[in-house]
C-alpha cells in the first residue's frame, strides 16, 4: 500500500480581515482532511493583514480536527510571551497548533517598534533559534500532572513539579516557570522555512542560520525547492543533519478551476504523487484560497483517496497525532540515575530579563 501524502495549506488571503473568511477556509481544509492549514503574519505595515494567531484562535473552535499554524514572529517580541501566546492556542484548540517561526528583516519594522536597529538576517534566526527554545523549555516547565485541582485542601498546584528553566543567552535570559499549564501536545509543533539554496555550500549566512534553526528544532519544514531533484537532495540532506522524525512538506502552487478542469487538475496530482520527491508531502498555497481549496476538497482530495495516498478520515485529535508525531515528555520530569531531581523545584513566578 502507498505510503500517505502529508499535505497542508496557506490560508493568505490579501484584503481580507473577517474572521469568518478564515474559518470558512479551514473548514474546506478540514474537508480535505489536511494535516494543517497555516496563516502567515508580520510586522509590516498593511493593514490588510489580519493578526494570524487570534484569527486562528478564533477558527479554534469552529473547526475539529486539522491543525492551526500561524506565523508569529520571534523579533522585537519576548519569547515568554510567544509561548503563552502559541501555548493559549493549543488549548483553545484542544492540542491542534502549530507555530510558523518568522523572523522580521526590515528597517521599518524595527523602527516601528524602536527598540533596536534592525540586525543582520543570519542574526535574527540564532535570535529565533534561542526563542524556540526557550518556549520548548517553558512549555516542558510544568509536568503533566502538575495541576492538582483538589478543592477540599485549596491547593491548585504542586510546586514541586513546576521548574525554573534557567535559560541563558546572547541575547536574553529567562528564568521561568511558564504561568500556564503544559500544552495539550506537550509542545505544540515547530514549523520553519528553508528553501533548498540554503544548504547549498555557496548558502548566505541568513540561509544558513535558518537551516541550524530547523535542524536544531523543527518538527516540520517547509521545503522552497524549484525542482522534483532539488526536492530530493534537499529533503535528504535536512533528515541525515536532524532526524527521521522531521517532516518535510514542499511548497506547491496550488490554483484550480472552480469548475471541473481536467487539465490543471491532472497537473496537480501528478505533482503531488510524483515517485522519488524524498518529501513527506506537499504544503499548498492556493492562487485563490476560496476557489482552490474548494476545489482540493471536492476533486483532488477524492482523487488521492481513491488511490490510496490520503487519509478518508482523521485518526486522532492532534496536530501531532496527525503528523504521526510522538508528545515528547517533559525534560524536566525526567530524573537522574541517582534518584535527585532533575532541575530545581520553582514557584508559579516568571522571571524574564534582556
Amino acid at each position: 500500500m502507498p505510503r500517505q501524502l502529508h499535505l497542508s495549506a496557506a490560508l493568505d488571503s490579501p484584503g481580507r480581515l473577517d474572521a469568518g473568511h478564515y474559518t470558512a477556509l479551514a473548514r474546506l481544509a478540514e474537508r480535505a482532511t489536511l494535516d494543517f492549514v497555516t496563516l502567515d503574519d508580520s510586522f509590516a505595515a498593511e493593514p490588510s493583514r489580519p493578526d494570524a494567531l487570534a484569527t486562528l484562535a478564533r477558527t479554534a473552535p469552529l473547526t475539529g480536527r486539522v491543525g492551526l499554524v500561524p506565523t508569529v514572529t520571534t523579533t522585537h517580541t519576548e519569547p515568554f510571551h510567544t509561548s503563552i501566546s502559541v501555548n493559549t492556542l493549543d488549548w483553545v484548540s484542544e492540542g491542534r497548533a502549530g507555530w510558523l517561526v518568522g523572523v522580521s528583516t526590515t528597517e521599518a519594522e524595527a523602527r516601528a517598534f524602536g527598540r533596536r536597529p534592525v540586525a543582520a538576517e543570519d542574526e535574527l534566526w540564532a535570535e529565533a533559534a534561542d526563542a524556540v527554545e526557550v518556549a520548548a523549555r517553558l512549555w516542558d516547565s510544568w509536568e503533566d500532572d502538575a495541576e492538582i485541582r483538589d478543592t477540599a485542601t485549596g491547593r491548585f498546584i504542586d510546586r514541586d513539579k513546576l521548574h525554573y528553566i534557567d535559560f541563558e543567552g546572547p541575547r536574553f535570559s529567562v528564568r521561568g516557570p511558564s504561568i500556564t499549564p503544559r500544552p495539550p501536545q506537550g509542545r505544540p509543533v515547530v514549523v520553519v522555512p528553508v528553501a533548498a539554496a540554503d544548504l547549498a555550500p555557496d548558502a548566505s549566512p541568513g540561509g544558513r542560520a535558518r537551516v541550524d534553526a530547523a535542524i536544531r528544532h523543527a518538527d516540520v519544514v517547509l521545503l522552497d525547492a524549484p525542482d522534483r531533484a532539488t526536492r530530493l537532495t534537499a529533503a535528504t540532506e535536512l533528515r541525515l543533519r536532524a532526524g527521521e522524525n522531521l517532516r518535510v512538506l514542499a511548497r506547491l502552487d496550488a490554483a484550480l478551476s472552480a469548475l471541473p478542469d481536467r487539465a490543471a487538475d491532472e497537473r496537480l496530482l501528478a505533482e503531488l504523487t510524483a515517485p522519488g520527491t524524498g518529501v513527506d508531502g506537499f504544503h499548498l498555497s492556493p492562487a485563490d484560497a476560496s476557489r482552490d481549496l474548494a476545489a482540493l476538497a471536492d476533486r483532488i482530495a477524492p482523487a488521492l483517496r481513491a488511490a490510496g495516498l490520503l487519509r478518508t478520515g482523521y485518526t486522532g485529535r492532534t496536530l501531532r497525532d496527525h503528523l504521526g508525531l510522538a508528545r515528547p515528555a517533559s525534560r524536566y520530569a525526567a530524573r537522574p540515575a541517582d534518584g535527585s531531581p532533575a532541575s530545581t523545584a520553582a514557584p508559579a513566578l516568571a522571571e524574564v530579563t534582556r
